[in-house]
């Protein structure tokens, strides 16, 4: 199906209604502006804290504990069934 619409050729289609700046270059960033999620954050000068080493230990601790108490059931469910 085609349209009743008759096409009209733009002949500006080669002048760009605005500047587009070299794709080599950065836009530069007012200082004030915060950090955006990929992009680092300022300093804040604070080193790790107490929370940061118990966070950091549960993951660790965590799995850890879960596989040996996972192969100690499946050990003592083998032997309830005497295999």
């Amino acid at each position: 199906m085609t349209s009743a619409v008759k096409f009209h050729a733009n002949s500006d289609a080669g002048e760009l209604p605005a500047r587009l700046r070299p794709a080599g270059t950065h836009a530069p960033r007012p200082a004030g502006q915060a950090a955006g999620p990929f992009e680092m954050p300022a300093d804040t000068g604070k080193g790790p804290s107490l929370r940061d080493a118990l966070v950091t230990g549960l993951l660790v601790i965590y799995p850890t504990v879960a596989t040996v108490v996972a192969i100690v059931a499946g050990l003592l469910l083998a032997s309830v069934n005497g295999t």
